[in-house]
């Protein structure tokens, strides 16, 4: 297990404790979620008023992969309706039915490459499109089964291709399953990932071919389907690109989900990163977005705590 991802220690502090002693109101929510195992004595999860999301204006989903070391699922779910987060997604669509039942949603489903993470083979090779198609085929009808809005897809490795050439079979290849997903109401969501972080497996994927934002929304214009859009990732643009939010105002037209991160490193939306979160929540008011924003660090402390900062931060 990597130092960094290793659960933190659940010592408390004397500001939780103070937090704690006016979250009387909220005793039957949070006794919901100690008979799921979550720990809140450290956590200061919800106040006595309610949830942590109090504005709404931007829908928030929790990202399956960042948290599921720390809580199952069923305690994901109570953590997601305490703070006020509509969805739990990149989950594997066997939970689909237990989301629906305590209602939330998957607001973007994920593709099953395995043995492989799903973003290393993708649509810009065609040696793997008929693994791609099937996986991606897969997870479109799951989220269309259950009313989910998206799925999430990759352009791949380069593994020797070049750019243009990439980008070729990455127009050809969606032209042929985006109809498949206009069918079932499912919207697909290319992202861009940075190459330049080489510290951690899921902090930077270097030889990504799909590493800028112009690159990836020159493949979506392309294509030329409503179906077919830009997963924005704050934390990988911001490596990449930067402009975060002159960026989302000339592609506001084509992004259809978007990803948190500190940067560096990936953690908590805090003051030891360099992304000014709240302006950039602004930005998407500011321009209409009406997708959701996943919540996807990897935790470097108590993972609750850092969820709760980060979703307040965004509830602009």
């Amino acid at each position: 297990m990597n130092e960094e991802q290793r659960a933190p220690g659940r010592s408390s502090s004397t500001d939780r404790r103070t937090w704690m002693k006016t979250a009387g109101a909220a005793a039957v929510g949070l006794a919901a979620l100690h008979e799921t195992g979550v720990d809140l004595g450290d956590a200061r999860a919800a106040a006595a008023s309610g949830t942590v999301i109090k504005n709404g204006r931007i829908k928030q989903s929790l990202v399956h992969w960042c948290f599921e070391k720390y809580w199952n699922v069923e305690e994901m779910i109570q953590v997601a309706k305490k703070l006020g987060c509509e969805s739990i997604e990149l989950i594997p669509p066997k939970y689909f039915p237990l989301l629906k039942q305590h209602g939330l949603k998957c607001a973007i489903g994920t593709i099953d490459m395995a043995p492989d993470p799903p973003f290393v083979k993708g649509f810009n090779n065609p040696k793997y499109h008929d693994q791609v198609f099937k996986a991606t085929r897969d997870s479109i009808d799951a989220c269309s089964q259950f009313g989910f809005p998206s799925v999430i897809c990759f352009t791949g490795m380069s593994e020797g291709i070049p750019a243009e050439v990439g980008a070729a079979n990455c127009v050809e290849a969606y032209k042929k399953i985006v109809g498949h997903a206009e069918k079932k109401n499912v919207v697909l969501c290319l992202e861009m990932l940075n190459t330049r972080d080489r510290s951690h497996p899921m902090k930077g994927h270097p030889g990504y071919q799909g590493d800028h934002i112009d690159y990836c929304v020159d493949i979506i214009k392309r294509v030329g389907s409503p179906h077919l859009k830009l997963l924005f990732d704050i934390y990988h643009a911001q490596i990449m690109d930067g402009d975060i939010i002159r960026r989302l105002r000339e592609h506001r037209e084509v992004i259809g989900h978007v990803h948190t991160a500190g940067n560096p490193g990936r953690g908590e939306l805090d003051d030891k990163q360099e992304i000014a979160y709240k302006p950039i929540m602004e930005a998407l008011i500011e321009i209409g977005y009406k997708g959701y924003v996943g919540q996807e660090f990897i935790p470097t402390r108590d993972p609750l705590a850092g969820l709760e900062q980060a979703v307040a931060l965004c509830d602009v």
